[in-house]
């Protein structure tokens, strides 16, 4: 009963600091600051000289704002974050409480960042290189890689997928063209204008699609929330032969997919479990940055991942970002593990 009561007090607590901090997202709008130099800020920014789960934070922010206005607003903003986290005692609390305030939507990256857990650097301190495996068997994934942190990529990993002859822009067209809106959980824009997947699947020229020449690049990713899309996607790919019987994919698919240049920007993810993700068509190279508090004794590392290889990495422990190479457009499909 105690306990009930001091949780409610907390989330009190926390409800009466968040209408604070709502108050000082409006103030800092009016003075210069705007929702997208939050987010570029910190999917641009590298990460800082120093440990500490803010560390990208500060550097970003104080870094790029030259502006004495907009630093005090922002500083003025990130300090009622933390100090709705320190007074409730319990990071958890403030941070689902926060997802889930409409009005705070547009801080999504700023709260992941200051709520992100702090990695054990221990798991890149020795790390060279990203592992490079061919024939990666079951047991030596479990013993290495599975929930370790280390990232590593697969050689001719996918064995016999229809998905490298079938999957193309015009396939995942017609695959979409009757279930709209709905097929989609999560849609990334990156550096194209579309809103939905429904907008980047039927608002694209086919000049565009097939990256004639003086054609605007493109990239952009979804995950697919559609079970009859998930039957017809799962007829041309199968879980990796290194992973375990026992495991299990997630419902949901993972596509991503665009023209040669710039991909993914640089981020970290807040998915639950580590993940794979297979090239079936293209080439692209990931740079992987360690987080802030590991930099000083980790180093980051470009990969490229060939048409027919798999990388598996758990994102949420590495700033990932990715460039498509010229040639055939980049198609890459993945899942999280269980």
């Amino acid at each position: 009963m105690e306990a009930a009561s001091t949780c409610g007090k907390r989330l009190e607590q926390v409800k009466k600091l968040t209408d604070q901090l709502i108050a000082l997202r409006k103030s800092a709008l009016k003075g210069g600051v705007n929702d997208e130099q939050l987010r570029e800020t910190l999917e641009e920014s590298s990460p800082a000289s120093g440990t500490g789960t803010f560390a990208v934070l500060r550097h970003g922010f104080v870094g790029r704002l030259t502006n004495p206005s907009h630093r005090v607003h922002l500083i003025v903003a990130l300090g009622g974050v933390l100090s709705v986290a320190l007074l409730v005692g319990n990071y958890e609390l403030v941070r689902d409480y926060i997802r889930r305030t409409p009005c705070l939507v547009d801080f999504g990256i700023f709260t992941e960042e200051i709520f992100r857990p702090l990695v054990d650097c221990e798991m890149c301190r020795k790390l060279n290189a990203v592992a490079i495996e061919r024939n990666l068997s079951q047991e030596t994934f479990v013993e290495k890689y599975a929930y370790s942190g280390i990232p590593v990529l697969v050689k001719e990993g996918i064995v016999n997928w229809s998905a490298m002859s079938v999957f193309s822009f015009k396939f995942f067209q017609g695959l979409y063209r009757l279930t709209g809106r709905r097929a989609n959980c999560h849609f990334f824009a990156y550096n194209t204008e579309f809103t939905t997947l429904t907008d980047a699947l039927n608002g694209m020229s086919d000049e565009r699609a097939s990256c004639q020449p003086g054609e605007k690049p493109w990239y952009f990713g979804w995950s697919n929330c559609h079970a009859g899309v998930q039957e017809q996607l799962r007829k041309h790919f199968q879980l990796p032969d290194f992973l375990p019987a026992n495991t299990e994919g997630t419902p949901l698919d993972w596509i991503f997919m665009g023209s040669p240049g710039p991909g993914a920007p640089p981020h970290i993810d807040t998915v639950e479990r580590p993940s794979w993700q297979a090239q079936v068509s293209g080439r692209k190279t990931w740079q992987l940055v360690p987080s802030a508090e590991c930099e000083a004794v980790c180093h980051s590392f470009n990969v490229t991942v060939e048409k027919g290889d798999i990388i598996f990495v758990e994102t949420n422990m590495w700033y990932h970002s990715t460039f498509v190479h010229p040639g055939e457009i980049s198609i890459a499909i993945g899942s999280e593990i269980v």
